[in-house]
């Protein structure tokens, strides 16, 4: 897991060959006025879900795991608060992980919680179960999909 500026990405994007494409489309980008929806930059490498989201109660929200992605999650116009417990102490998933959609849900309380602002972005790898979108109204964010 990483909490960073967006101003300080370049220090990040040596941990992966996509990173500074990811980083360096966001910046040179006003995505507030894109519409909403999927952004290819690369296949299914390297996209982006630009999503509105009503945010909820960190008791509602279910913890996340990707295997075959790492996520980097950068909110537009409102504090986002997101859970992160360790992947490999989940216990039992709602239901098996979804292979296609590399995704699974797990009911457990996160043990970290923090804030992200605009300007700032966290990365989850699938070692980081994270549960987003916690906080009060709505949220614009960008969900950077990075394949592994």
């Amino acid at each position: 897991m990483i909490l960073a500026n967006l101003s300080d990405s370049s220090r990040y994007e040596k941990l992966h060959p996509l990173f500074k494409t990811a980083f360096d489309f966001i910046k040179a980008n006003d995505l507030t006025k894109k519409d909403l929806g999927r952004i290819e930059l690369q296949g299914e490498d390297l996209f982006i879900n630009n999503i509105e989201a009503k945010l909820i109660n960190k008791e509602k929200q279910a913890l996340e795991i990707h295997r075959e992605y790492i996520d980097i999650h950068i909110p537009l116009n409102n504090t986002e608060v997101i859970g992160w417990k360790a992947t490999q102490s989940l216990k039992t998933p709602r239901e098996t992980f979804n292979i296609e959609e590399d995704f699974a849900l797990y009911d457990e309380v996160a043990t970290s919680y923090i804030n992200v602002s605009p300007g700032e972005f966290f990365i989850a790898f699938p070692e980081d179960a994270h549960a987003p979108i916690i906080g009060n109204g709505t949220l614009r964010k960008l969900i950077v999909k990075v394949k592994l």
